[in-house]
């Protein structure tokens, strides 16, 4: 099959086309024929060997988290048959997106229903889940919560903002003052420009404060939590890790999370779009063969949306 992979860390130039054989569909997986996938800030800073240390050699490597496309075989007793229309967030620690085939676990992939276009879903899986993940399970949202989200107009924040709103939260979005609309539109309730105003020196009070563009910390954030809030972060550095353990048993406790591949979260964004309360925005889309300039994009700094990757005989639907 045709992949783009690289074969050492560097930065964008180390990804090329490389013919290598379809990986193998074990008991339990199935077999995904890729139309779309979507690139997230941890394809790169995989890619720029940033976590060699936790996931050390094996190349040629395949990045990539991301994918919709079609079951191009699955088990007979598999809950998908052939053709289905899914979407997946790939289990394997390497990821594998960027390739004509990948598989994963039965409950990383949701059946996609027929009005959600492959490049629409290629952009869910990842980001969606995170800012699902983090304000649910980390972030213990409830109805009456007051939310802030840093970085509201990034790929994950832009979920973020409309799961919580969709959850009856009040929420206050952060980001540069030229996305002020866009925030707005995505059910904002109030807008910070935070180079304008630094939010950690405000008067305003949140039950969650999640930094979805990793550019704060739990020490600048604690001042402006309620009783009992949670910090919650994506950047999985080891201060943040430390950070993790040593407020856990605080009344203000900080987490750096990692999401992970559920079907049940899948479908839950899947429920979210259908009934009109999330919208993806798409910010470009690239062929397969010019993923390095997909990636150099995300690294210059996205600042609205999702980059979607396209497989060049297909169309987005």
């Amino acid at each position: 099959m045709q992949a783009m992979v690289y074969d050492d860390y560097g930065d964008a130039s180390v990804l090329h086309a490389a013919e290598i054989p379809p990986p193998e569909r074990l008991p339990g997986q199935i077999l995904i024929e890729m139309h779309a996938l979507s690139v997230n800030p941890i394809d790169y800073r995989l890619r720029r060997g940033e976590m060699k240390g936790l996931l050390p050699g094996g190349f040629p490597r395949i990045p990539g988290y991301d994918v919709a496309g079609v079951v191009a075989d699955c088990a007979d007793d598999a809950p998908f048959k052939m053709g289905d229309r899914v979407m997946a967030f790939l289990d394997a620690a390497r990821g594998g997106a960027s390739a004509e085939f990948s598989v994963c676990a039965i409950d990383s992939a949701a059946k996609l229903p027929d009005n959600l276009s492959f490049e629409e879903a290629a952009a869910m899986p990842l980001a969606g889940s995170t800012a699902l993940q983090s304000l649910r399970d980390h972030g213990k949202m409830q109805s009456h919560h007051r939310v802030l989200i840093n970085g509201a107009s990034g790929g994950v924040g832009m979920f973020a903002v409309q799961i919580a709103k969709a959850a009856g939260c009040h929420v206050d979005a952060v980001a540069s003052g030229e996305n002020r609309e866009f925030c707005l539109a995505l059910g904002a309730d109030h807008f910070y420009d935070y180079e304008q105003v630094d939010f950690t020196e405000s008067s305003e009070r949140w039950d969650i404060v999640f930094d979805a563009a990793g550019k704060s910390g739990y020490l600048d954030a604690r001042d402006v939590m309620n009783p009992h809030g949670r910090y919650v972060s994506t950047e999985p550095d080891v201060k943040g890790m430390v950070m993790t353990v040593l407020t856990w048993p605080l009344s203000k406790s900080g987490t750096v999370m990692l999401a992970r591949p559920h079907a049940d979260d899948l479908r839950e964004l899947i429920r979210l779009h259908q009934s009109g309360q999330l919208k993806i925005t798409i910010d470009s889309r690239f062929p397969l063969q010019d993923l390095a300039a997909a990636h150099r994009r995300i690294e210059a700094g996205v600042d609205r949306g999702k980059v979607v990757v396209l497989r060049e005989h297909t169309s987005p639907g």
